[in-house]
């Protein structure tokens, strides 16, 4: 079996949230090589505390461009930090993460990624055996769900499909986008060289001139338009993740009744502009039966 690595970009603000992912990593992933906690470079002294054998929180420089340059913290637009260059407009936090995703899974040296995002908590055992090759790499994908008046979505289909040189997208369109998204490596690498083929500039600065991009999406449509990366995965629905993306706040009740509805999931999900507290995901997973039946 080759090497799976777990990957999660992050931030001061999920500081809360990123501490409960790791605690369940430790309890319920098995089958991973390390962890990578990807930080801003001034940020990595709040997340050394997260670093252990199978653990390390890594700086962003290590991933972004050096011409990318973060503008000082209180520089803020809707709760968000901005970058800044002479390539493009300023770019947000938001377009950042996605970037250190596909700069991670690039240069690091595992073959297969399982990406984690801050705001998930596993709940129940998760073996990343059966993600590693020889085995083929999962995509997630749901057909024909994204409609061409969708306000983001439809967006980030468009801003994909010109960056891959695919010409005019057809909608309703496949979406790829989730939580616990597993990515092959050397497909990672192909979407880049092709990113760059069809821009004639570097991918990161391709991607910072669309703006409106999603990574997961991007992954999926070059995937698919590749014959020779599709054979090496399997296209599924299944959801690994109980996945919550409303901004109303949840309380331990509506959680439960969330976590009474998994099915297969492994994880749980609630999106942070929700602004759910984190101890009541905690209290609330404590009580769940799924992680009681676990024990």
């Amino acid at each position: 079996m080759s090497a799976t690595g777990l990957l999660t970009p992050t931030y001061w603000r999920d500081l809360e949230s990123c501490e409960l992912l790791c605690e369940s990593v430790d309890r319920y992933v098995d089958s991973f090589t390390r962890h990578y906690l990807i930080v801003a470079d001034q940020e990595l002294p709040l997340f050394r505390k997260f670093n252990s054998a199978r653990r390390v929180a890594l700086p962003a420089s290590q991933f972004l461009p050096p011409w990318l340059k973060s503008l000082p913290g209180f520089i803020q637009r809707n709760r968000r930090r901005y970058w800044w260059s002479f390539r493009s407009k300023p770019v947000s936090g938001w377009l950042i993460q996605q970037l250190l995703k596909i700069g991670a899974a690039a240069t690091l040296p595992e073959q297969r990624y399982c990406i984690l995002d801050s705001d998930v908590v596993l709940f129940r055992p998760f073996d990343l055996a059966a993600l590693a090759a020889p085995n083929r790499t999962p995509l997630f994908s749901i057909s024909h769900a994204i409609a061409a008046d969708a306000p983001l979505h439809a967006r980030w289909v468009s801003a994909g499909h010109r960056l891959l040189g695919l010409g005019g997208p057809t909608f309703p369109a496949d979406d790829h986008i989730g939580h616990v998204i597993v990515w092959d490596q050397q497909a990672v690498r192909a979407m880049i060289a092709r990113i760059e083929q069809i821009g004639g500039r570097e991918w990161a600065e391709a991607l910072c001139c669309e703006r409106d991009v999603s990574e997961y999406l991007l992954y999926g449509y070059f995937v698919k338009g590749s014959p020779d990366h599709l054979a090496q995965h399997d296209i599924t629905s299944k959801q690994l993740c109980v996945s919550y993306w409303d901004a109303a706040k949840l309380d331990a009740r509506a959680i439960a009744g969330l976590l009474d509805s998994a099915d297969g999931h492994v994880a749980f999900s609630a999106a942070s502009f929700s602004q759910t507290p984190i101890d009541v995901i905690r209290a609330a997973l404590g009580k769940c039966p799924a992680m009681q039946k676990v024990g």
